[in-house]
């Protein structure tokens, strides 16, 4: 694998320089005096943001691309590019090193005497958050990279001058495996990504080798509530710190109560008989689970039980997590960026301690492979909103050659005994518009939802 010496800048061409993970690591690089460049399908505020920087960037991945850009000396891609991609194959072909983006990010950790890493199936960017708002709030001077926009640092990537360093450690393609942690989290374990994973175990075997990368002086700070949890912990060098629902483990909650907008406040009980009194600013049991694994490492960070608490008082999320968008008469819209039946469940339930009289959740699948794997476990998940509404699937990396669409969930979700209404979205969102125009009445509770641009709904309703 090719090695950055990051004492001597060097040029790096990012394939797809857009996302918000591979800007996150070109802003990163761009700090400590590298020149970059790269590519994007289309111009976007990121692209924008990076061009201002003087980073050239080429729209349309072409093998020309490579050639132009002069000077190259490693690129990186993500698991979204294939071999067959044209800058690919034109970089291969030039003999040009290449890392992928956890490779690099792999790389970037080393150079931290801190570096932590949040991973688990649901709940990163949350949590991942909740310790970067904590680290700020101490002063700490922290290089974060979250997997959403932190409105506190008005984006995804924060580059700071200290020893701490955090961010978000993705499974798929096994990504985190390339990582170098001091503490890792490991917040819950499921069933996702099956278009990479071949099953269940599959994914626990990779979180049990992700726990592995932890050395001997590292900590493992990981929910007790995770199934057969041994399997993952038995045998690792490293210390374990348990956190979760029962008061057998090292981080628990005790007198969970909720204010009007279901914002939690609870009892946090730490090793050695010690407590503190937690107020969220952001609704549902599964953030008090987020803020128990933030407090955890926090706690091991040395950090000041005050900036926790205050820190954690203030923290009103990220984008796309049980975020407010506005009003429209009456209709209070909220957008969410659960994909997984697992987060739909926990957003609903948390809906439930919101201001409503209905809820309303218009659902854009992500991916044929997981729609498909999970669908039962979708029907039943929707089905705690009052009424569904079903946009197409948003095939992201994939094609239409499984046989499933949002209308096979549909009717699994009426055979379920629910209302439910399927909208084809080919084009656009014009007819779900119109329909929640003519059925959605004040007080009613619109939640938008997925992992695609199911978002644009909210917007546009605002809009008009």
């Amino acid at each position: 694998m090719f090695k950055i010496d990051f004492k001597n800048p060097i040029h790096v061409y990012f394939m797809g320089i857009g996302g918000i993970s591979m800007s996150g690591l070109a802003q990163i690089l761009i700090e400590e005096g590298f020149k970059i460049s790269g590519s994007d399908n289309k111009k976007s505020a990121i692209t924008e943001a990076l061009e201002k920087k003087g980073v050239e960037i080429f729209y349309g991945q072409k093998a020309e691309n490579i050639s132009r850009s002069k000077d190259i000396d490693v690129v990186v891609y993500t698991a979204a590019v294939h071999p067959d991609n044209p800058e690919f194959v034109a970089a291969k072909e030039a003999n040009l090193p290449m890392l992928t983006r956890a490779e690099l990010l792999g790389q970037i950790m080393k150079e931290y005497e801190l570096p932590v890493a949040i991973a688990g199936t649901h709940g990163k960017t949350t949590t991942t958050s909740m310790l970067s708002k904590i680290l700020l709030e101490a002063d700490t001077d922290p290089t974060l990279s979250i997997g959403g926009i932190f409105k506190d640092i008005g984006g995804n990537i924060r580059v700071g001058k200290s020893e701490y360093f955090v961010t978000e450690a993705c499974e798929y393609t096994n990504s985190f495996l390339s990582f170098f942690p001091k503490i890792s989290v490991i917040s819950n374990i499921d069933a996702d990504h099956l278009d990479f994973f071949k099953d269940l175990d599959d994914i626990r075997h990779s979180f049990r080798k992700f726990a592995q990368l932890l050395p001997a002086d590292g900590t493992l700070v990981i929910s007790g509530d995770i199934e057969n949890l041994t399997e993952i912990t038995d045998g690792l060098e490293c210390k374990v710190l348990t956190y979760g629902s029962k008061d057998s483990y090292d981080f628990y909650p005790t007198d969970i109560v909720y204010d009007d907008l279901g914002n939690p406040s609870f009892t946090a009980h730490l090793p050695g008989e010690k407590s503190l009194q937690v107020k969220l600013a952001v609704p549902g049991i599964h953030n008090v689970y987020n803020a128990l694994a933030a407090i955890a490492v926090a706690t091991l960070l040395n950090i000041e039980d005050e900036h926790i608490l205050s820190a954690l008082s203030l923290f009103g999320g990220t984008s796309r997590r049980f975020e407010h968008k506005g009003e429209i008469g009456g209709v209070t819209i909220i957008d969410d960026y659960a994909h997984h039946p697992t987060e739909i469940k926990a957003t609903l339930t948390a809906a439930q301690n919101y201001p409503h009289n209905k809820i309303w959740c218009v659902f854009q699948p992500h991916t044929y492979t997981r729609t498909k794997a999970l669908l039962n476990e979708f029907a039943e998940a929707l089905s705690l909103a009052d009424h569904v509404i079903l946009a197409d699937i948003y095939a992201a990396r994939e094609k239409d050659n499984l046989g499933i669409s949002s209308r096979t969930l549909r009717d699994k979700i009426v055979e379920m005994g629910h209302e439910c209404n399927y909208f084809p979205t080919i084009e656009n969102f014009n007819e779900i518009e119109k329909f929640l125009l003519q059925n959605c009445t004040k007080g009613d509770l619109l939640i938008t939802m997925g992992a695609g641009d199911v978002v644009k709904i909210g917007d546009e309703l605002l809009g008009r």
